[in-house]
This record gives C-alpha cells, structure tokens and sequence, in this order.
C-alpha cells in the first residue's frame, strides 16, 4: 500500500448548510460512479448521522425487494462493497481512519471525515488540522457567511498559514443558492472571501428538495444514500457532477 489516502472534511460551524449532506453525496458519487474506494468516518458526536443513515439504507433493502434486486444489480456491476462507515468520537477520528486504512482489502483513496459543527467539541480543531482538505458549504445569509468566515480565517490564520496542520487546502462552497438570486450579492461576498486570503469553489450547489431525498418504501428515485449514487433522473440541475468534477481537480484526483 503506497499512495497515499487523502483526508478530507466538509467542515464548519454552523449548522444546517449542508456538511452531513455533502459527505453522503460525493461519498456515493466518487465510490459507486467514479470508482475511488472512499471510506467515511462519523465522529459527529452524539447523532451520527451518516452512520444512523446507513442502518436505515440497510433495513430498507433488505425489507423491500424492489431496492435489494437495484443493491444486488449495482453491486454485482460493480464488483465492490459499499463504502465503510465507521463511528467515532473526534478526538478519536484520525485513530478510526488509520485502523479503517489497516483494515481495508483496497486502500482507500479518500476518507471522509464528518465533524461536529462546533470549534468547542473536543478534539475537534486537532482533528481538522490532519486534514488533507477542508471544503466548508456557505450560503449568502449574514450569519451563515459571518459564522463561515470566522471558522475559514481561525483555520487559516492559526493552523495553515503558520504551517501547524497537515491541510494542503481550503475551500468555501457555495450552498443553497437560489438562481434567481445569483447577482451581485454574491459578488460583494467573494470580494470579502478573497480579501481574506479565502478561496471559494466555482461550482454553486442550488436550493432543492431533491437533497434531501433518502430511500422509502415508494421506490422513487433517491439522491441521498450511502448504499446508491444519486439517481441519474435527479442530477440534472443539482451541479452535483460539476462539484464532484472540481473537488477532484482540486485535491488532483
């Protein structure tokens, strides 16, 4: 095992801009459609979201024929396994992935780490500063964006500029943007992101409700699963592929 697995969080501290969501998402897409072997560690302590989601996927194709004949064709296609999930606290994250490394038949070429949504849980700025990459979602709400710029600058100034951490990069992303909306506000906040020495992504992720749908027993199409890709029917529109496709660019994969 010589490459190396790459490190990656999509991190802040505000909650319900989309970390939890993005992981799931580009986990799913890079594992399943783009073929990188992904690990995710869930240390965000106490809900676990990611891996409570993955106890869900499980239960629901193994009641529901109509998602156990889609796992067994995907599967079977792909010749892998889901991607592992693994529980943890944050002070313990980087212990988790490197015994998930250890563990694995395959060396995973990225682990995704998801973090508490707080500076203040322990372990958590320890935890950062072992990141190969930091991508953090942002919205154009004040304070969001104060929220945002005040985590992305701690990092920055206190951590990679002064070359404590192992982060090679940091990068806003824009979340939750109505396109109708997409003028100069948006202009007026790059301007500041970039007089803090912050980078932000091109890419825009939009407002949509398709984010937010998981597997049910309706067997409509799915965008959020750690066992499926999001559905080919749901992506156009979602800037999903573009994100993904930047993302790689970005980290060089």
């Amino acid at each position: 095992m010589e490459k190396e697995t790459l490190f990656i969080a999509f991190s802040t501290q505000k909650g319900g801009v989309g970390k939890t969501a993005f992981t799931i998402l580009m986990s799913s897409y890079l594992h399943y459609v783009k073929g990188l072997e992904i690990g995710v560690v869930d240390c965000d302590y106490p809900q676990h979201s990611i891996a409570e989601m993955r106890q869900r996927d499980m239960e629901q194709v193994m009641k529901n024929n109509y998602y156990k004949q889609l796992a067994y064709k995907q599967f079977t296609a792909l010749k892998r396994k889901a991607y592992q999930v693994e529980k943890g606290m944050p002070e313990d994250a980087i212990d988790v992935a490197e015994n998930l490394i250890d563990g694995a038949t395959i060396q995973p070429d990225i682990i995704f780490f998801d973090l508490p949504g707080t500076l203040n849980s322990r372990g958590v700025v320890k935890t950062l500063g072992g990141m190969d990459y930091i991508f953090s979602p942002v919205s154009a709400d004040r304070v969001v964006m104060e929220s945002t710029l005040k985590f992305a600058t701690m990092l920055n100034e206190n951590l990679i500029s002064v070359g404590k951490s192992d982060i090679k990069g940091l990068y806003l992303i824009w979340n939750m943007v109505d396109g109708r909306e997409k003028n100069e506000l948006y202009d007026v906040y790059e301007n500041v992101i970039g007089e803090l020495g912050l980078n932000i992504l091109k890419t825009f992720v939009p407002d949509s409700k398709r984010f937010r749908r998981e597997l049910t027993s309706g067997h409509k199409p799915v965008f959020r699963s750690t066992l499926f890709p999001a559905h080919n029917s749901l992506l156009k529109g979602s800037n999903l592929i573009a994100l993904a496709d930047e993302i790689l660019k970005t980290i060089k994969q």
